[in-house]
């Protein structure tokens, strides 16, 4: 984006200039993407000449500033912001806000961007008044600070996100010197996210002895691209100034509102994000396909038209039609008037009142078999799964992929590192049931990665974008998975009958006059040698593979095991798997008298021995079966799992290594193994 805004000069602080990357010349080094910049710092410059004046005022349609968004697929875009919206929106805010010269405001957010910017920034210049910017490295160390500051200031506003006022919660050893009676505006700056509204409960109930009012906790709704959408009015206590909504999250997913009740596990409770900012018009309409205005009880996509938005993708002539140039169709498909609107990101509806609900974006949408789910709600449904024993609350990533036509759900998380894998592995299956049940919807795949593996946004955010990157390239490296293909994927293709009747004719007509597939399709058969000797056929079998491999490659490594600390613990050659499966496959014929066909259980641990085993059943014709081994801390539950597969596969011998025999011997294991229908019980490793 840097590249086709042309920027040719990066203005910065000594210390951030210190702080960049140097070539052995001392030259910046030049980041990817980025375009070759002239460096000036800002810290001492000279005072002006007396007779410089500053340039003649330029022209109000000009860009004053270029905000950077991202796509749904990660690419970068800027959105143009002329002076004169600039200006409206610094107007708008005023009005909406009540804004007056002299206030102190504390901002949390960037300042760089979105809120942080708009208010603590412009607004700020254009009436007056003090601000107070509180760091994010300061939140981390002292979560309590933002507050501390309104205490001791008398700060009558204050801009912050959701995730600051849980962090304020926690931090309960500085409540007793807090005191919000001066606060007439508490900005929630992500008031949109549907799940807000638990942490400005919680707040306004811990605070309200402290002088924090109800009607000074202000949720609003932005975009970049149509810079703020609405906000809660400050000082409001009628009836309609607020309001709130128990929806069915079934019905959401299919683009409806429709009560639920309280209680209920799959209800959404949302809060309003206050009403449309004045001076703009908003309408609500559909997700998909043209721009159709929605029914009432319609959820869609808000857009927004005001004399402050965001004009158009610098440089995207072609998707800046799409967003910023909207003209809303009647069912007839005739145009509604002659305004144009913007589209905001932002999936809600319109409540009485005027009040805006929202409830997803764009962004986090996720379309599944013709149903809508938010990245959001999924996130809160794993959050509800006890997940302070196992992973970490801010360390979740939820996106979609395509996999054969549809969209799969993928859930990603950082994983505490006290968690054991058992552990690991029965918190997922409750995560994977707890979304069946409330979304009714299937998990594709359920990761679990070590501790800060995820990677960040400059503000310690997760970066969703290079999460999924990773994922898709198989560069993410999990710690623990959890596929489950066969809950969602079911749009499966139906394998086609051979009609000898149909002609190439008939299938052209068919297709042109029914719109629908009639031939049928058949894969390549795959063939090791055109040859149909029996010296030929023998190595299409593994054994004989690994027989032919161990005598011409005797001492390549097949295997090679890591410890703990990544270093190489044991290693197997062609030759050594070979002797060992041979000494397994004799001890199986002589000692357990097994017949080929035979079913052996094989309970090991992941890693050689497992190996050596499998294919020492195949040296015999005995079918392995490999089953995990019984957890010595949770024996209760893992080891009739182990007695049930055991007893379902019809196993006649059981083999295994000393450390998992000695486990299943002990006075714990004995009344689950009195009853095991086995004939022989094996010991090798």
């Amino acid at each position: 984006m840097l590249g086709s805004l042309n920027v040719q000069w990066g203005l910065t602080s000594e210390a951030c200039y210190k702080s960049l990357s140097k070539s052995a010349s001392g030259e910046v080094s030049s980041f990817k993407g980025w375009p070759k910049l002239h460096w000036f710092l800002t810290d001492n410059l000279t005072k002006p000449h007396k007779d410089w004046q500053p340039p003649p005022k330029v022209s109000e349609d000009i860009p004053a500033y270029v905000e950077y968004t991202q796509g749904k697929d990660g690419s970068t875009m800027g959105v143009t912001v002329t002076r004169s919206s600039m200006l409206c929106h610094a107007r708008t805010l005023t009005v909406a806000a009540n804004y007056t010269e002299g206030e102190v405001m504390v901002c949390v957010l960037d300042f760089k961007r979105e809120l942080g910017l708009w208010h603590g920034i412009l607004c700020s210049v254009f009436n007056g008044m003090h601000v107070i910017f509180v760091p994010y490295s300061l939140m981390k160390v002292d979560p309590a600070s933002w507050m501390k500051m309104v205490t001791k200031y008398k700060a009558s506003v204050a801009i912050v996100k959701s995730r600051d006022m849980h962090w304020g919660l926690l931090a309960q050893k500085d409540h007793k010197d807090i005191n919000f009676s001066a606060l007439r505006l508490l900005l929630v700056a992500d008031g949109a996210n549907p799940w807000s509204l638990t942490s400005c409960d919680a707040f306004f109930n811990a605070f309200q002895s402290k002088g924090l009012k109800s009607d000074a906790i202000c949720p609003c709704a932005t975009s970049v691209e149509g810079l703020t959408v609405s906000v809660r009015r400050p000082g409001r206590t009628s009836a309609s100034a607020t309001g709130r909504g128990i929806l069915s999250m079934l019905g959401l997913s299919h683009g409806v509102v429709r009560v639920d009740s309280e209680n209920s596990l799959t209800s959404l409770t949302l809060q309003d994000c206050g009403q449309v900012m004045p001076g703009a018009v908003m309408i609500v309409i559909k997700v998909d396909g043209l721009p159709y205005l929605c029914k009432t009880d319609e959820v869609g996509e808000l857009c927004v038209c005001a004399g402050y938005t965001g004009s158009n993708y610098w440089g995207l002539q072609g998707v800046t039609s799409n967003t910023f140039q909207i003209q809303p169709l009647n069912n007839d498909g005739r145009p509604i008037g002659d305004k144009l609107y913007v589209r905001t990101g932002l999936l809600g509806f319109l409540g009485p009142g005027g009040l805006v609900f929202v409830c997803g974006s764009k962004e986090g949408l996720m379309q599944v078999s013709g149903r809508r789910h938010n990245t959001d709600d999924i996130i809160a449904t794993v959050l509800a799964v006890e997940p302070m024993k196992f992973i970490y609350r801010g360390r979740i990533a939820v996106f979609s992929i395509n996999v054969l036509k549809d969209e799969r759900i993928v859930i990603v998380a950082e994983q505490r590192p006290d968690c054991s894998e058992e552990e690991s592995f029965q918190w997922m299956s409750r995560v994977l049931q707890a979304v069946d049940s409330i979304h009714q919807v299937g998990v594709f795949c359920l990761s679990l990665v070590p501790h800060n593996y995820l990677p960040k946004t400059p503000l310690g955010g997760i970066h969703l974008h290079e999460t999924k990157k990773r994922f898709l390239e198989g560069s993410l490296h999990p710690a623990n998975v959890l596929m489950c293909p066969h809950t969602c994927v079911t749009n499966l293709p139906k394998p086609r009958e051979f009609k000898p009747d149909v002609t190439p004719s008939a299938v052209h007509v068919g297709n042109i006059v029914q719109g629908a597939r009639m031939a049928w399709a058949q894969g390549r058969e795959l063939t090791s040698s055109d040859e149909e000797t029996d010296n030929a056929k023998k190595h299409q079998f593994l054994t004989e593979i690994l027989r032919w491999r161990s005598q011409s490659t005797p001492d390549h490594i097949l295997f090679t095991m890591l410890n703990s600390k990544i270093q190489p613990q044991l290693q197997m050659t062609c030759s050594q798997l070979h002797k060992r499966a041979e000494r397994i496959g004799c001890m199986l014929m002589e000692k357990g008298r097994l017949n080929t066909g035979d079913h052996v259980a094989l309970i090991y641990p992941p890693g050689i021995e497992l190996i050596a085993a499998f294919y020492g059943c195949l040296y015999v014709g005995c079918v392995p079966v490999t089953i995990r081994p019984p957890h010595p801390q949770n024996i209760a539950t893992t080891l009739p799992t182990v007695k049930m597969i055991v007893e379902v596969s019809k196993a006649s011998a059981i083999l295994t290594s000393s450390m998992v025999l000695k486990l299943m011997k002990s006075k714990v294991c004995i009344s689950y193994l009195l009853p095991f229908p086995l004939t022989l019980l094996i010991f090798w490793g």
